[in-house]
């Protein structure tokens, strides 16, 4: 998990320009717009013809797999659907800001493909079709951002301040008991949604939730231990680094080595910050090292 995270951070940081800058903006409107149209179509045929229907996708209609995503999933209720928008949009922005449009489009996109996916999967192995929105991946976002940010309070019901990391823990058992109810009743394939929704959010945000469901003395221990330096096993690593190099000292100027030039004398200047070696030509003609 820490692997992947580190070349999903690289891969962003080598293509400054993927992504889709304001994604939840664009995701905000497509809701907004199919909503208004559904409110005018009698007949239910665009919420139809928008639903990921893993036997119509295997029929070759692929644009389900993103059209599910624009479907509103806050009921007929335009206040209620307009407060829902406007709190995943402030969700997504923020997580933006903080992880950069790269990795917040690749958080989104591999939550909704992997929901998709698995639909798919499902239908091709076991002949069920599992009917699945948005509701799981949005709130995975909303995990995300209490999982980060657990002390910020948002106003509930407009008007009681309440932590984010206590409303989380009010819908994480809402989404056990979800799974459970779905256990008892025998929908297995669709208890495994939730989970499947989840895995975007465990891959980017596990490590977070890991050091905050650890003990205040835990976490103290783990941030003193990585503060401290272990002196037994960083000389065993700059001997293995001496031991993979064809040289034993290298000029920091003119980059020459004892290995390719035996006869030169090398010093180290004691002028200059930390440990950095010379040739005899460059001991007393360099700039010094101040850090």
């Amino acid at each position: 998990m820490k692997e992947l995270n580190r070349k999903i951070d690289v891969f962003c940081m080598r293509h400054p320009r993927f992504g889709i800058p304001r994604l939840m903006l664009y995701v905000v409107i497509g809701n907004l717009v199919v909503w208004i149209f559904g409110m005018m179509d009698t007949t239910g045929l665009l919420y139809g013809l928008l639903a990921l229907d893993p036997a119509a996708v295997c029929r070759g209609q692929i644009w389900r797999i993103v059209t599910f995503a624009l479907i509103p999933v806050s009921g007929s209720s335009l206040l209620w659907l307009a407060v829902s928008l406007y709190f995943y949009y402030f969700i997504g922005t923020t997580l933006e800001r903080e992880w950069g449009t790269g990795r917040f489009t690749i958080y989104y996109f591999s939550g909704m493909l992997l929901t998709a996916l698995y639909a798919v999967l499902v239908y091709l192995i076991a002949h069920v079709s599992v009917y699945v929105t948005m509701y799981w991946l949005n709130m995975s976002l909303f995990f995300a951002f209490a999982t980060l940010w657990p002390e910020q309070r948002v106003l509930l019901f407009f008007f009681i301040p309440v932590k984010m990391k206590w409303l989380a823990w009010v819908d994480a058992a809402y989404f056990a008991f979800t799974i459970i109810r779905y256990l008892v009743n025998g929908y297995v394939w669709l208890a495994l949604v939730p989970v499947v929704a989840m895995a975007a959010y465990m891959l980017f945000c596990g490590e977070w939730l890991i050091d905050l469901l650890r003990p205040s003395h835990a976490r103290k221990l783990a941030e003193q231990k990585a503060r401290t330096i272990q002196f037994k096993s960083a000389v065993r690593r700059i001997e293995r680094e001496r031991e993979k190099q064809p040289y034993s000292r290298k000029c920091a100027v003119c980059g020459r080595t004892d290995a390719d030039h035996p006869e030169l004398e090398f010093r180290f200047c004691s002028r200059c910050a930390g440990y950095h070696c010379f040739c005899r030509d460059h001991i007393n003609n360099h700039i010094h090292f101040t850090e």
